[in-house]
């Protein structure tokens, strides 16, 4: 199975080097030196790792036979894609890999059907399962430990503990705008009562 590890970002000074928009939570195992990988488009590639290091929090990779500017920058955009075998694991604990959370259903601890995971997207400081709901609409849901309490793989579904309004907004705008309403009646003098000295 092929997985999408990485996108190549800008050139990074002149002796080859790019950025890397890291799209695997190994790095060290899919980017590591001597690596080789498949491109999108597959014209570019396969590409060697020759080095990689880590630069003011970016990951830097050079690849055989792409030693200037010119030949970084053409690289601009390509991604990066590694050969996983589809029965293999991450190493760390209550960790997947994108292909095994794609298409779970997406319920509730009270049975409540939310929707199908779609789409992960990897952001710098968390992912975030795209899930379809039923109405064709989507919810974007933090993949974080505290929302989503179970990945159940064999039940092909992952079972989240949602906050309040974060599947269901448009409750939360209503209720909202609701309390907007209250708090400025409440700060307004009714009209047409009369007072206690009168």
């Amino acid at each position: 199975m092929q997985l999408v590890v990485a996108r190549i970002g800008r050139a990074h000074g002149i002796k080859g080097e790019v950025t890397v928009e890291v799209r695997t939570d190994e790095p060290e195992l899919r980017l590591a030196p001597g690596a080789v990988l498949a491109t999108d488009p597959a014209a570019t590639g396969p590409l060697t790792i020759e080095t990689g290091r880590v630069h003011s929090g970016r990951l830097l990779l050079r690849f055989a036979g792409v030693t200037d500017r010119t030949g970084a920058e053409a690289l601009r955009n390509t991604l990066l894609i590694a050969d996983v075998d589809p029965e293999e694991m991450p190493e760390g604990e209550d960790e997947y890999y994108d292909h095994q959370l794609m298409d779970l259903d997406v319920v509730t601890e009270d049975g409540v059907e939310v929707g199908r995971i779609t789409e992960i997207s990897h952001l710098p400081s968390q992912d975030l399962f795209i899930v379809e709901r039923p109405d064709g609409t989507e919810v974007m849901i933090p993949f974080v430990e505290e929302i989503v309490s179970e990945i159940d793989l064999r039940e092909q579904r992952a079972v989240i503990t949602p906050p309040p309004g974060l599947i269901d907004d448009r409750a939360e705008i209503a209720s909202g705008r609701e309390a907007e309403e209250a708090e400025r009646a409440e700060g307004e003098p009714q009209a047409d009562e009369p007072g206690e000295d009168a």
